[in-house]
């Protein structure tokens, strides 16, 4: 299995833009998860693969297609661009632009978002350290309340529970009881 690092997922997604341009059209992506940690946090050098949610063009195959193109040139797994994570997705919030170049631009969900998603699937040690970092960004301006009340439209049906179990856990682990 292959691991991305922050300089190969710009070039990934630069070529991809530049498919995209060669064939006419724009790619307007929404990424998540680990890409998001790299590209914005630094806080891991690599990721699996690179999270997205397309945007544009309506057509996703025609992203699917070019990705793969992007796999075969630099030998990468043909998933490296995909949209798995979207089991995770309640919405889709507005987050800052990662990345832009002719034909494609990237933007991240919202902290608040990231951090449920993180909550919801709170799988392994990676997922701990993501939601650790996040609620580390978030605790800089909010509260414990704040910071709940902004995540919990966020929440996979089912999950919430267990998302709030993890949030409280974390929150004890960082910053004590209240």
């Amino acid at each position: 299995m292959a691991f991305f690092t922050r300089q190969e997922i710009i070039q990934g997604l630069t070529r991809l833009g530049e498919l995209a341009q060669a064939r006419g059209t724009h790619i307007e992506l929404t990424l998540m998860g680990g890409a998001v940690m790299v590209l914005a946090y630094q806080t891991r050098p690599s990721t699996r693969d690179v999270d997205v949610f397309i945007r544009a063009p309506h057509e996703a195959r025609i992203v699917r297609e070019l990705a793969k193109q992007v796999a075969s040139e630099r030998g990468w797994n043909e998933d490296w661009l995909n949209d798995a994570a979207k089991g995770y997705l309640v919405g889709i919030s507005a987050g800052p632009t990662l990345f832009s170049a002719p034909g494609i631009v990237a933007d991240a969900l919202s902290l608040p978002q990231l951090l449920a998603m993180k909550f919801c699937a709170w799988r392994d040690d990676v997922d701990v350290a993501d939601a650790r970092r996040l609620l580390q960004e978030l605790a800089s301006s909010q509260g414990k309340d704040q910071i709940w009340n902004s995540v919990e439209p966020y929440l996979v049906p089912g999950d919430q529970l267990k998302a709030q179990y993890a949030f409280l856990d974390l929150w004890e682990s960082l910053y004590g009881t209240d």
